[in-house]
């Protein structure tokens, strides 16, 4: 017995933990993966004081735990396998998965019935004109297919990943010039996306966190939130309204002003302006092709309980 004890102790003691390194998750029944970046978590100045942007105050100390975010966005080849494989229908949740991550169902998207990429480009190029619910909805049936937890990123997590240790408005300097060098933005765009990962990434190896397309937080957008930021761990503001939400990092149409790492974007219902629905729909903006997303992964999961709250409902979209 007590041979059996030092026996196990000592395996206890030189069993590394799980290795906290870069990925690629595939997708299983496709031919698609999604390349994931470890960000080791910490402390940081979150949003500023300029009084420009008063939105983007006052600047706070939070703290994130460790994670991994995509090293792209979501492009239309990975969005579309979520689309097409059960549109309009219901994912079957096996028990093992509905337990552990606390996933009741998950309703497919719905088929656009315009080519939501206005000729832009497909494939490699980001998915846009997804609602907050869509992304999420995506990161859920993920989460769903793999075993392993997926979601969006909050506000403050995204935040720390773009500045990757820096205090200046972009995470390579102050200096406007150099943007043309990571991001693709209203000066070097030609008025459309580009596909994702031709520009430089930021310090975590991360492509198209400034600029190509807006990507959503999983926060609802406040202009007074942050002044109750400070101090706290792992900060988000859940969203119960359906307008406005949060995207960050700017767009292909944005001037460098608005493709900042403090910048923030709230949704808006003119979106959908030109969806004839009523209500409108839960899964497509109609006007938005420059919102997109990338997806995250904590390294340690809460347990099912905690979870279920990151699975938001639907709200019916009148406007």
């Amino acid at each position: 017995m007590i041979q059996f004890i030092i026996f196990h102790y000592f395996l206890y003691l030189f069993t590394p933990e799980e290795s906290f390194d870069s990925y690629d998750q595939d997708i299983p029944g496709t031919a698609y993966s999604v390349a994931m970046m470890p960000v080791i978590g910490g402390s940081f100045l979150m949003g500023n004081d300029d009084p420009r942007h008063p939105e983007e105050g006052p600047a706070h100390e939070v703290t994130v735990n460790d994670f991994w975010i995509g090293k792209y966005e979501i492009t239309w080849d990975q969005y579309e396998a979520f689309v097409y494989e059960k549109a309009g229908a219901s994912t079957v949740i096996s028990d093992d998965i509905r337990i552990k991550f606390g996933i009741d169902g998950i309703s497919g998207a719905t088929t656009p019935y315009e080519d939501m990429s206005f000729g832009m480009g497909k494939e490699s190029f980001p998915a846009t004109n997804m609602t907050q619910y869509a992304a999420l909805m995506f990161c859920k049936w993920l989460t769903a297919k793999t075993g392993i937890f997926y979601r969006l990123p909050t506000e403050a997590e995204w935040e720390y990943a773009c500045k990757a240790g820096s205090q200046t408005d972009y995470f390579f300097g102050d200096e406007e010039a150099d943007l043309q060098e990571y991001a693709s933005y209203r000066k070097n765009s030609d008025v459309q996306y580009s596909e994702t990962g031709i520009r430089m990434p930021n310090p975590y190896g991360l492509y198209d966190i400034l600029g190509n397309v807006a990507e959503w937080t999983m926060d609802q957008y406040s202009t007074d939130f942050y002044s109750g930021y400070s101090g706290q761990t792992n900060p988000w503001l859940k969203p119960v309204e359906l307008y406005p939400r949060v995207l960050r990092g700017g767009s292909w149409r944005d001037n460098a002003e608005y493709c900042r790492c403090n910048s923030r974007k709230p949704s808006e219902p003119r979106w959908k302006r030109r969806d004839p629905q009523f209500p409108k729909s839960r899964w497509w903006h109609t006007n938005a092709p420059f919102i997109g997303f990338r997806i995250m992964r904590p390294k340690n999961v809460p347990d099912a309980e905690v979870l279920k709250s990151f699975w938001l409902e639907p709200i019916d979209d009148f406007n």
